[in-house]
């Protein structure tokens, strides 16, 4: 089969500035029946091999570091052999869920990763987090935008190493820019659309979501 998307959900918990959370996550595999990459490692490490299954991992790309979409990833990187990819200015996160394992490479802005047949750029949108990055894959019609930007609008910034103004600039500049029709596939609860979200983005600001 073509390459394509494939959602898998788990479930763990978020833990930040001294609180803890239940949360469910999209992890994303992209690919095709012979090889993939895995855009969020969360939670369960054998539940992701298990979807991956024969195909050939080539990376496991980290959206952010918040210890909800990393905490599988060493585990699936020494199951599979695949590297860990983050982007450097997230490293201070990354180091608060795993102290002693550095990612395996840099993510950076405008860089290309190829898998199936297919290219994603990397798009780096801080905000959410100052590493933050989403995946766009224009063959696939399709945007993978981790907590950056979700179904009714911005990923949240109350918390350490985030900022509103930030991630509104990044979701303007760098995301609502895309086709309309980009389908936006998110790192927790349903897809959205570049057009779905763009008409809201005033609101968004005026309320400070």
């Amino acid at each position: 089969m073509a390459a394509r998307a494939e959602r898998l959900v788990t479930s763990g918990t978020f833990s930040l500035d001294g609180g803890t959370w239940d949360v469910d996550n999209n992890v994303w595999i992209v690919g095709d029946d012979h090889e993939v990459i895995v855009v969020d490692a969360a939670h369960d490490a054998e539940a992701i091999a298990q979807a991956v299954g024969g195909r050939r991992l080539t990376a496991i790309v980290s959206t952010h570091a918040h210890n909800d979409h990393i905490d599988a990833a060493p585990a699936l990187a020494e199951r599979t052999g695949a590297p860990v990819l983050l982007h450097p200015d997230d490293l201070p996160l990354w180091k608060q869920t795993h102290p002693d394992r550095a990612p395996d490479a840099e993510l950076a802005d405008g860089q290309i990763l190829s898998v199936a047949g297919i290219e994603l750029t990397v798009l780096h949108t801080p905000g959410h987090a100052p590493g933050a990055v989403c995946l766009y894959a224009p063959a696939l019609g399709a945007l993978f935008s981790g907590d950056t930007l979700f179904a009714g609008g911005p990923g949240a910034t109350g918390r350490s190493y985030s900022h509103f103004p930030t991630i509104v600039e990044s979701i303007r500049e760098r995301l609502l820019t895309l086709p309309g029709e980009t389908v936006v596939h998110t790192g927790h609860g349903d897809t959205t659309t570049v057009g779905a979200e763009a008409p809201h983005l005033q609101e968004w600001i005026d309320r400070g979501f």
